[in-house]
């Protein structure tokens, strides 16, 4: 059984124009950006912020109570967040910052009900320094992402296009992760990181074979396309495989919510990935080498068309 269909790989790539590649991720990326800029509308954010980048506290417990149970219980302190952690019993609700009295009530509450009761601060100030950090990483990630491209290639449209194709996946993955409830922590601010390698890798390949390759363009094209899509499915079933183990959902493997929101986030970026390097960057770098071979042909019969006169 073979994982990539190459008769349907070369019948896509010379049967799509350039505008039908472009028109599935031109609507992913109009419809990731919405939703950002819906949620930064509402929450003053572009992805709903986890306990360490908004403050708050964190308490852990044992309770055979539901989480629903959990967040009707305690709507009065605010609460952000409740699920189960670790298996078992184990419950953990997470609440926005609050002062000193409330959170006096809040814990004299929770110990009053709860066994095995443990709480975790995390100061305001400590939390928008580490989005501050989080921000900048990002940004100088992508800058010198877009620095090594652009020496690699010393061309503006192919440049661009990795950079197109990796802002996307990005834009998607974090889409997603409002869609779904995923706050940004830490490990997920990893993931995005992550994402960023993993999109350029992909461009990479197919630009270099594309521009530093000889051969026919299409079949230059379908051999970048069997090899890409072969790395970044089996990536996807090992993030499947990873995802299934860390969320509980085989019991002999404990909830390790870090792992389960990570590999979320990177099967998220990877799915966005196969359209933005297979059908954006796909389509940009056949027309920029179409329009460049039609120049050459220009300037080889402009001479040819002068002698003839002569």
């Amino acid at each position: 059984m073979e994982l990539i269909n190459e008769k349907a790989i070369e019948a896509y790539v010379k049967n799509f124009s350039l505008r039908q590649m472009l028109i599935i991720p031109a609507i992913l990326l109009i419809l990731s950006l919405s939703i950002l800029a819906y949620t930064t509308y509402r929450t003053g954010s572009p992805v709903q912020l986890g306990l360490e980048f908004q403050g708050g506290t964190a308490v852990y417990f044992d309770s055979d109570k539901t989480p629903d149970q959990l967040k009707e219980e305690y709507k009065g302190f605010q609460v952000a967040q409740a699920r189960e952690y670790g298996g078992g019993l184990r419950k953990i609700m997470q609440f926005g910052p609050m002062d000193d009295a409330m959170k006096d009530e809040l814990i004299k509450k929770v110990k009053s009900e709860f066994s095995n009761v443990e709480i975790r601060d995390m100061g305001e100030q400590f939390s928008k320094s580490l989005q501050g950090q989080a921000v900048r990483a990002i940004i100088i990630s992508f800058i010198l992402m877009a620095i090594v491209v652009f020496i690699i290639f010393r061309t503006f449209v192919p440049s661009g296009a990795v950079l197109i194709s990796g802002f996307a996946d990005i834009a998607f993955a974090a889409a997603m992760m409002d869609v779904f409830g995923i706050h940004l922590t830490l490990g997920t601010v990893a993931a995005l990181l992550m994402l960023i390698g993993y999109s350029v890798d992909t461009d990479i390949l197919l630009t270099t074979r594309i521009l530093k390759r000889k051969g026919e363009l299409n079949e230059k094209i379908k051999d970048a396309m069997n090899t890409g899509l072969t790395m970044t499915t089996t990536t996807l079933v090992v993030l499947a495989a990873l995802f299934i183990m860390s969320s509980g959902i085989i019991s002999s493997f404990m909830l390790i919510d870090i792992i389960r929101d990570i590999s979320v986030v990177l099967i998220f970026g990877l799915v966005a990935d196969m359209v933005n390097t297979w059908m954006t960057n796909v389509g940009i770098l056949k027309w920029y080498v179409e329009k460049g071979t039609k120049k050459i042909e220009k300037r080889i019969e402009k001479p040819r068309k002068k002698r003839q006169r002569a």
